[in-house]
């Protein structure tokens, strides 16, 4: 349930294509270094390539996955550096380590793009690494993913990405926390709906609850923040991060800044500033994207975070679900399709659970709108009371949500999770300790509708994942 972080993430393991997620505000970066390749391909911004830091990275250090030819994958880092400009966010802290962690995979063969979140609290087996400059490198171990980096630096985690995923990475793109500021101030702030009042004064924000546009100091506090917000997982954090890149995203690639060359430079200079690339990612390299990035719609984007579900050692902690994550990779290195497989046995399972056996006036249910449609809950708690359920509520959820539409339930109320999942197309139906009587329907992006009704526009949502998928539900403070 989106309240509870254990018994949503996992929740969120049941399915490869569970979570959406624009995974984290350096996916902005990427987007600006596509736009960045265009302009460079015409000679247009030359000079801006020069703000841009390089460092070397040796990859015939390691044994590399195979290359599939036509695709490209950037491995995208929002840092955490906290030296100079940044050490004003949390103190001046030695090392680096990713606060951010994607895959970006670009694929012509299928017109479109997707970026793939690998969450920082991730515990995964750690390949060791060499000492690198004054990084002391690391021995093979179990530990969290984004801690490569302080270890051994950019080619150490380059190497980890690769050997657990499997996917062969053709160039680095870091951003530092200075960087993402100067961007959002760079196109004039970023308006949000805030549905509550925030105070995180470990991400310096305070913010009242209401529309309003966030600047550069804002916008950072609020991508960073965890405490002040839901439930302070850093599942639940990239999941508000979708919110906020979606509509930073559609500002970006508006006419208001597009047409204007000013907004566009000043914009491109805010990204390369901040930017550390790898040294073979050269402006021909980023033109021969711009080429390439030309087969590509741009409205055809997905963003996926890599199935998981809580640690079984440390419920803070984040575990890669198996087969799910595994077959994500293979997809990506392949460059073919993403699908959403589920064994016989789990569509069996899934029969069922869809076996009514109390009556729905005994059945109290609050319908939770985990969808970009406004309006979702109430409409469905409307048919359900239609159908004698008891409605105790409908809202928005507070946290991240499960990729799956799900019926939550408290110890002894199973069946009455069960006469709800009956009435619906696509649900599942899980157990969550902290629920009582009342049972728990979260409406996810695979929501096809009722059963005994047409799903209308909410079908099969899935199928059409676009940049829209980060547009934030209406929230009654806004």
């Amino acid at each position: 349930m989106p309240k509870r972080s254990s018994s949503r993430r996992s929740a969120g393991s049941r399915a490869l294509q569970r979570k959406l997620s624009l995974g984290g505000w350096v996916a902005i970066g990427a987007t600006a270094l596509v736009i960045a390749s265009s302009l460079t391909a015409y000679g247009a911004y030359y000079d801006i390539y020069g703000n841009i830091s390089q460092e070397t990275v040796d990859t015939d250090a390691w044994d590399r996955p195979t290359k599939v030819e036509g695709a490209i994958n950037i491995m995208i880092i929002g840092s955490d550096v906290r030296s100079g400009a940044n050490a004003e966010y949390g103190g001046e802290i030695e090392g680096e380590r990713p606060d951010t962690l994607l895959i970006a995979h670009i694929s012509p063969n299928h017109d479109g793009a997707i970026l793939v979140n690998l969450p920082r609290d991730s515990i995964v087996d750690m390949p060791a690494c060499e000492p690198n400059g004054d990084r002391p490198g690391m021995e093979a171990h179990r530990g969290m993913l984004n801690s490569a980096m302080n270890y051994g630096g950019i080619q150490c985690q380059w190497k980890v990405v690769e050997q657990l995923t499997g996917i062969h990475i053709d160039h680095f793109v870091s951003v530092d926390f200075t960087g993402f500021k100067e961007m959002v101030d760079a196109i004039g702030g970023v308006e949000m709906c805030i549905p509550h009042p925030i105070d995180d004064p470990k991400a310096h924000l305070k913010l009242d609850a209401g529309r309003q546009t966030l600047n550069g100091e804002q916008a950072l506090g609020y991508m960073r923040s965890r405490y002040g917000q839901g439930d302070g997982s850093d599942l639940s954090r990239i999941d508000r991060q979708q919110v906020f890149l979606g509509a930073m995203l559609r500002k970006v690639m508006s006419g208001e800044i597009m047409s204007s060359p000013s907004s566009i430079y000043a914009f491109l200079s805010s990204v390369t500033d901040s930017i550390t690339v790898d040294d073979q990612f050269t402006v021909d390299k980023m033109t021969d994207i711009a080429i390439q990035m030309r087969e590509v719609d741009m409205s055809n984007i997905r963003f996926v975070t890599v199935p998981n579900g809580a640690h079984p050692d440390d419920a803070n902690r984040v575990a890669w679900t198996q087969p799910d994550a595994d077959r994500l990779f293979q997809a990506i290195a392949n460059d073919t399709e993403i699908t959403d497989e589920k064994s016989d046995d789990e569509e069996k399972d899934e029969e069922k659970e869809d076996v009514p056996t109390v009556d729905p006036a005994e059945v109290s249910v609050e319908v939770i709108n985990g969808t970009t449609t406004s309006g979702l809950a109430g409409t469905v708690g409307e048919e359900l009371q239609a159908r004698g359920f008891v409605v105790a509520g409908t809202g928005n959820p507070q946290g991240s949500v499960p990729g799956r539409t799900t019926v939550f339930y408290g110890p002894g109320m199973e069946a009455h999770a069960h006469t709800v999942a009956a009435q619906v197309k696509k649900a599942v139906v899980e157990e969550s300790p902290y629920l009582g009587s009342t049972v728990q329907l979260v409406i996810s992006m695979d929501w096809d509708g009722l059963k005994g009704q047409s799903s209308g526009d909410s079908s099969n949502v899935l199928d059409s994942l676009n940049a829209k998928t980060a547009e934030a539900p209406e929230d009654d403070a806004c």
